[in-house]
């Protein structure tokens, strides 16, 4: 009896033991995805693509920003670029312009390096100041020169899974994904934010069909925006394997908001005061630290989207360097007009 009392102890004792090592083993923190270190392999395979490009008897490709008014942000996003573009090995050039530029002054610097052979790569810095119409200036730029991909033509191509210029952020976003080993086909995606140059890319390369020119990724997607209340934005989150925050608003996803294990990208940047120091600093659209206890991936902010957004522009300078030689001038020119 006394050996049969030990042994009920003794499984007891590991019954117990077993129990507290369940609830006590902390769920493992999600995966941060590192924006710049993808960023970084994307520019090496840029780098390699210029150095084939040139060795084949090619000009160097050249990219060209126009930049009006005096915007901080706009100034350090322009430098950021233009850095990289010396990082790959593609020349570039900064066009400063006042902020009471005309949009027929503006028209006309566009059209003039439209139709310069020795510019591959064209893009206005966005935004732009109230007196000038966004849309007349991103449709003014040639379409093969167009490396943000703004262009109604590359935008229409885009929604037709056609090759085209895809716009610089919502293919990091692509590429962050697939580069993880994310799956999409047939997964939940919730894309917070509908602007066209960003939210709305998102979900249409997300959602459309993966054997087409352009391949999508054959997910499931819903759209929220400005008038979809927050309750509801909740149940749709609270499904999806993947959410792409790209609203412009702090701490918009929350941790009670995602469920287990799911992918969550962050293309928000706001500037908000720090309530320790004061000073500005820069937040996403995802409460970062409350998601990543319950995601399975997740970007940071910064360093997240932002390094790849730029990495993209790169290989789209590339690609217009090689599209405007299989083109001849008149059909340039007639895009151009467009």
């Amino acid at each position: 009896m006394a050996a049969l009392r030990t042994l009920r102890k003794l499984c007891q004792h590991s019954q117990h033991q077993v129990c507290k090592l369940h609830t006590s083993a902390a769920r493992q923190e999600a995966v941060v995805i590192s924006g710049k270190k993808l960023a970084r392999q994307i520019r090496e395979e840029a780098r390699s693509d210029v150095e084939k490009w040139v060795l084949a008897g090619h000009r160097r490709p050249h990219l060209s920003v126009i930049l009006v008014g005096d915007n901080p942000a706009s100034h350090s996003y322009v430098l950021n670029k233009t850095r990289a573009a010396a990082d790959v090995g593609i020349s570039s050039e900064t066009i400063l312009k006042h902020t009471d530029i005309s949009e027929e002054e503006l028209l006309d610097l566009i059209y003039k390096l439209n139709t310069d052979h020795r510019v591959d790569g064209l893009l206005v810095q966005l935004p732009l100041p109230e007196h000038i119409d966004e849309r007349t200036i991103c449709n003014a730029v040639s379409p093969s020169k167009d490396v943000d991909g703004f262009h109604v033509v590359n935008v229409g191509r885009m929604c037709l899974d056609q090759s085209t210029m895809l716009p610089a952020t919502p293919w990091g976003v692509w590429e962050i994904i697939k580069r993880t080993g994310i799956p999409t086909l047939g997964k939940n995606v919730v894309v917070a934010g509908r602007s066209k140059n960003v939210g709305m890319p998102i979900a249409m390369l997300l959602h459309t069909d993966g054997r087409h020119e352009r391949p999508g990724g054959d997910a499931t997607v819903t759209i929220s925006h400005r008038y979809t209340p927050k309750d509801q934005l909740r149940q749709h989150t609270q499904i999806a394997d993947i959410i792409v925050a790209a609203a412009g608003i702090p701490n918009l996803i929350t941790a009670d908001m995602i469920k287990e294990g799911a992918a969550v990208i962050d293309v928000g940047i706001n500037r908000v005061q720090d309530p320790v120091t004061g000073k500005n600093r820069l937040v996403g659209d995802v409460d970062f630290e409350a998601v990543r206890q319950k995601a399975g991936f997740i970007t940071p902010v910064p360093g997240g989207v932002g390094p790849m957004t730029v990495a993209m522009l790169m290989k789209n300078t590339i690609k217009a360097a090689k599209n405007v030689l299989l083109f001849p001038p008149e059909r340039i020119r007639m895009a151009a007009a467009s």
